[in-house]
């Protein structure tokens, strides 16, 4: 298989699977609580390490993934506390604990290598790299690997061993996507109305503990393909871009995972392209996407939104004028204030401005001319009749 087609697809792979529990931290505004667990495994894993003192062990990977859970149940704890706000005990948490790790590794595990750049950056790179032994099979260090079937070693038979982490982070999609699926409406429910959601049973922080689980899991597994700053990116911008183009559950799910495999796609040819990071350009990649979406998104996108506003300008001075027809309608002062070259005197509006509001109101059927006056329609008259009625 071309290499940068292989990385091209375990990048895919990681971002659908981060996609869909990060589309929920987007909804529940907490987004960096994915950087927070991203920068606290090292503590996990260095406890472990020292522990079962063994680089290969599957533990490393357990360890880690207690950590982010860790992180979040202190993050919970101070911010109920009362004494400190939700940003400030992210902030607290998750320095306290990357700082334990660092601390750890460097007073107790003094000759073991960890690489730099690996843990404070990431190298996707090496993400088709194999480096475990599982009855005899290289695969990738992901402890996930236990949920792939038995007949693992046909599939590397017919596949080769380079598309490995594609089958082990293939099984983490899938276990989100079947999580979703399965505790969707309690998702739902407690994402968007937390005290709706315990008046009719559920029990918001049971599911948002689940939900914090599976992200710190999440993130364990693509930690080791792509570094913690990918996976932030993998969490954050999809369900960001997502949310811009949808206003329904279901399809901004769909929409974030697929945003983050275009983008990880997109990325990794350009970086192999120009011969830069992967890293980097996948990240630039999802900005970009989350940028486009940003400015033309149907609803929420800033071009649709500065239509709107001046749709509503427009609107706002088209009633004001059919206002101010029906107010004198049929009064002595009709003849002066309805005239045509003395509307602008009335309404404060500049000569050619009146003529702009008027061409549209004509256009909508609300004003017809009589001679030199204005009279209403039918249907101006009840667009008037409606202000007055608000």
């Amino acid at each position: 298989m071309n290499p940068t087609l292989e990385l091209a697809l375990v990048l895919a792979v990681t971002a659908g699977a981060c996609a869909l529990p990060g589309a929920f931290l987007v909804l529940r505004r907490s987004a960096m609580t994915a950087d927070a667990v991203g920068h606290v495994l090292l503590f996990g894993i260095a406890l472990a390490y020292l522990a079962v003192r063994d680089l290969n062990s599957p533990w490393l990977m357990v360890g880690a993934a207690a950590s982010g859970v860790l992180a979040v149940a202190l993050v919970e704890a101070l911010e109920k506390s009362g004494r400190v706000k939700a940003d400030a005990a992210l902030g607290l948490v998750f320095a306290a604990l990357f700082a334990g790790g660092v601390l750890v590794v460097s007073a107790s595990v003094r000759n073991v290598h960890l690489d730099v750049d690996q843990v404070l950056l990431g190298v996707p790179e090496l993400a088709t790299e194999p480096r475990w032994e599982v009855f005899g099979t290289a695969v990738a260090p992901v402890w996930w690997v236990v949920l792939l079937p038995l007949w693992w070693p046909v599939v590397w038979e017919l596949f080769g061993n380079a598309v490995a982490p594609v089958w082990v982070l293939g099984a983490v999609l899938v276990l989100n996507a079947a999580l979703v699926a399965l505790f969707y409406k309690e998702l739902k429910h407690t994402t968007f109305d937390a005290g709706h959601a315990a008046a009719l049973g559920f029990r918001p922080a049971a599911i948002h503990y689940g939900l914090m689980t599976a992200v710190s899991l999440t993130a364990v597994a693509a930690f080791d393909a792509v570094g913690p700053v990918l996976v932030v990116g993998f969490f954050v911008l999809p369900g960001a871009t997502a949310y811009l183009l949808t206003n329904r559950l279901g399809v901004l799910l769909l929409l974030a995972a697929l945003v983050g495999a275009i983008g990880a796609l997109s990325g990794t040819f350009a970086a192999s392209t120009y011969g830069t990071t992967t890293a980097g350009a996948v990240t630039t990649a999802l900005g970009a996407l989350f940028v486009l979406a940003l400015a033309f998104a149907p609803e929420r996108g800033l071009v649709a939104q500065t239509v709107q506003r001046v749709r509503r300008k427009r609107r706002f001075h088209e009633l004001m004028l059919a206002v101010h027809l029906l107010t004198h309608e049929g009064t002595p002062q009709e003849a002066d204030e309805a005239r045509l070259d003395g509307l602008h005197a009335h309404l404060n509006w500049p000569p050619e401005f009146v003529a702009r509001v008027l061409s549209r109101a004509e256009r909508n059927g609300w004003v017809r001319r009589a001679g030199e006056l204005l009279k209403l329609t039918e249907a101006g008259r009840g667009a008037a009749r409606a202000v007055f009625a608000a």
